[in-house]
């Protein structure tokens, strides 16, 4: 074996023991060491890199135990060949080139991946202005209390309650978070039957359209809005109506009145950040029960008001049960965590339920444990007041220079993004590929429209992963290039 295939970095955070265990696995799986291959010993490995025999015998011991390395008794250690590895290079390509005659790739009646997506550069973070949307600051997060509530989860008594297949039913510690903590402040009471923990809002986004949609289905969506969940929709088969915006959202008129089931988002409409006033969500229940229509309310970043209260969730004014509502743990804080709930009748969520218990189970009862415990000792209380006074500067640090450089943008008063609308002959793809040569990610609007000729000169931008200190010389950035576009 190669001195130089291990490179061990001594002020790492990380201990030696995991750094020769991480790139061991690397090596294996990556078939720099092929199956077979001794290894050398524990004293030879520990001379080449200076490190205690010790540090070197224990990473053996753990990559023996998970079987990626084997003993052989007076022989040595080998690495295993009774690993599964993935495909070579050589071999994806083949098997990619072979797919289109593949007899049981033939057989797919459904292919997702031809659907349009949300797209952002998976390098997003190495560009000095990231306006990205969904995703966060990590120097925000509070690493040291989910660290110890971590901690507390893995308990000997917290384990007996989260190691065990629970057959799809949630922590009953989290339930009791969501509807004491979560719940009333947006003006919803519920019982524990009627609370579903998933896997984050899109999950239950699914979980609702499997239970309520057929092809004789007619669903109203929002119209620009939400992506995934048009390909959701398109999946299944329903019917889609396609329904007109204003700036205060979802226009409750006649457009709505044949629609079985429809998806609003009344705090921050997605994506253009308006928030529904409380007059228009009444008059939008009323319409609704008198065409016996379902609501499924997406409650998208209710607790980034800036200029104004909190407006009550649509499910607090709802008498007759027509609203079905989503939430998320996870949306504005630390959104890979996937974390979500629902909330609607006990029957409902009985459903619901079964169905998650087919998709998934459960959502990992680890995660959930912790994330219970992040709320009661109310980290995510001191994190939510936290991050709404850091993004309210920032969120007005946006909106004076987007007023300063001349942007039309929608007015709203919060959300995470700014929904901006340029110039007519603006193509925001093309803007966003010279936007990366000046260092500054944004997102196109053109997918959030599902018009057969969608408008493509409105674009996000995003301020919860940009310092504030950087955002006025990001803008000016993108004003430059904005001005180069419009002379061509």
């Amino acid at each position: 074996m190669s001195e130089s295939l291990f490179i061990l970095d001594k002020g790492s955070t990380e201990s030696l023991q995991l750094q020769i265990r991480r790139q061991f696995v690397s090596a294996i799986l990556g078939g720099s060491l092929p199956a077979g291959k001794p290894v050398p010993s524990s004293r030879k490995l520990a001379e080449q890199l200076g490190v205690s025999r010790i540090t070197v015998t224990q990473a053996y011991n753990s990559l023996i135990d998970d079987g990626y390395l084997t003993s052989k008794e007076r022989s040595g250690i080998y690495v295993s060949d009774r690993l599964t590895l993935p495909l070579t290079t050589e071999q994806s390509r083949q098997k990619k080139r072979s797919s289109s005659s593949d007899p049981a790739f033939q057989k797919m009646k459904h292919r997702p991946s031809h659907q349009q997506n949300i797209e952002k550069p998976e390098n997003w973070r190495d560009y000095p202005y990231p306006f990205v949307t969904a995703q966060v600051d990590k120097s925000l997060f509070p690493i040291a209390a989910w660290r110890e509530c971590s901690r507390q989860a893995l308990s000997l008594n917290a384990m007996a309650d989260w190691t065990e297949d629970r057959l799809g039913i949630d922590d009953p510690f989290l339930i009791e978070q969501i509807r004491t903590r979560l719940l009333p402040t947006r003006g919803i009471h519920a019982s524990e039957e009627e609370i579903l923990v998933t896997a984050g809002a899109q999950n239950s986004l699914y979980i609702l359209s499997r239970l309520f949609l057929n092809n004789n289905t007619l669903f109203g969506m929002e119209n620009p809005g939400y992506p995934d969940l048009r390909n959701i929709i398109q999946l299944i088969g329903s019917r889609i109506q396609y329904l007109e915006l204003d700036n205060h959202g979802l226009i409750p008129d006649q457009q709505i009145d044949t629609c079985n089931v429809l998806a609003v988002t009344p705090s921050h409409q997605f994506p253009t950040t308006v928030t529904m006033p409380l007059q228009r969500r009444k008059a939008l229940l009323d319409r609704a029960e008198a065409n016996n229509t379902l609501i499924i309310e997406d409650d998208y970043e209710p607790e980034l008001n800036f200029e104004s209260s909190p407006t009550p969730a649509l499910k607090s004014l709802d008498t007759t049960g027509r609203v079905v509502y989503v939430g998320s743990l996870s949306k504005s804080f630390f959104p890979g965590l996937r974390l979500g709930y629902l909330v609607a009748s006990k029957e409902i969520i009985r459903e619901a339920r079964a169905l998650g218990r087919l998709v998934h189970r459960h959502t990992p009862t680890n995660n959930q444990r912790t994330m219970a415990l992040f709320l009661a000792l109310g980290h995510h209380d001191a994190l939510r007041k936290k991050l709404k006074r850091i993004y309210k500067n920032r969120w007005l640090e946006m909106r004076n220079g987007l007023e300063s450089i001349g942007l039309n943008f929608q007015q709203s008063s919060g959300g995470s993004s700014f929904w901006v609308k340029g110039f007519k002959s603006l193509d925001s793809k093309e803007l966003l590929q010279k936007a990366l040569r000046k260092g500054v990610v944004l997102e196109p609007g053109a997918i959030y429209y599902f018009d057969a000729i969608p408008p493509k000169h409105h674009f996000r931008l995003g301020y919860t992963a940009i310092e504030r200190a950087s955002i006025a010389d990001g803008l000016k950035e993108l004003n430059s290039v904005l001005n180069e576009l419009r002379k061509a």
